[in-house]
């Protein structure tokens, strides 16, 4: 008979939301179900729910500790971006790269069951660092630098095209007449995203 693990209650929350995450990257989000998520750490069913209730406020909290992942990953991308003398190409890839792990579609599901983040500023640094950019041009120019207003409502754009690449990317450009390969069309979708952020940064 297996012996039972008693774990630090952190420690059990932490190896739930891994192996909740790991399955989202696997099979999306119909794969994240209690049974599965228990079966992957070795625990009962009655502990994942114990932990975190039901299998929404699960996936509530796979969002947000996802969240919090996103955010340091935002973080180090823009450190990195700013001292790299602003490479727009990698900002645009590494934010794309963001939701290439299910996020999108469990925020989209999350979003659609009524769950509303009340969190702002994610991308923050981005606005800063592209804004700053733009005015040191737009002076050295000796012309007007545009509102931080413009420069946060292109981020968000851009946020919003990458976030529902994974969901409808593919669907959206077939719409438009795009019917190549699905790959070859999102990989030419970032580059077009990367040429307008590059011209916004030069006014």
């Amino acid at each position: 008979m297996q012996r039972r693990v008693r774990r630090d209650p952190d420690e059990a929350k932490r190896l739930i939301l891994q192996a909740a995450q790991q399955l989202l990257a696997e099979g999306g989000l119909a794969a994240v179900q209690v049974r599965a998520v228990a079966a992957k750490v070795g625990i009962t069913d009655a502990a994942v729910n114990h932990h975190f209730g039901t299998r929404d406020q699960l996936l509530t909290a796979l969002l947000k500790h996802g969240g919090a992942q996103v955010r340091q990953r935002i973080r180090q991308v823009v450190a990195g971006w700013v001292s790299d003398d602003a490479d727009v190409g990698a900002l645009v890839h590494a934010l794309a790269q963001l939701y290439a792990d299910g996020y999108a579609e469990l925020a989209l599901a999350l979003h659609q069951s009524g769950w509303r983040d009340q969190g702002s500023g994610m991308l923050d640094d981005v606005v800063d660092a592209l804004h700053e950019r733009i005015t040191a041009r737009a002076r050295q120019r000796q012309r007007p630098a545009p509102d931080r207003r413009h420069t946060q409502l292109t981020v968000a754009a851009l946020h919003q095209a990458l976030a529902m690449e994974p969901i409808v990317g593919q669907q959206f450009r077939r719409s438009a007449g795009l019917t190549g390969p699905s790959r070859q069309d999102a990989a030419d979708a970032l580059l077009w995203w990367q040429d307008l952020v590059t011209r916004m940064l030069d006014p």
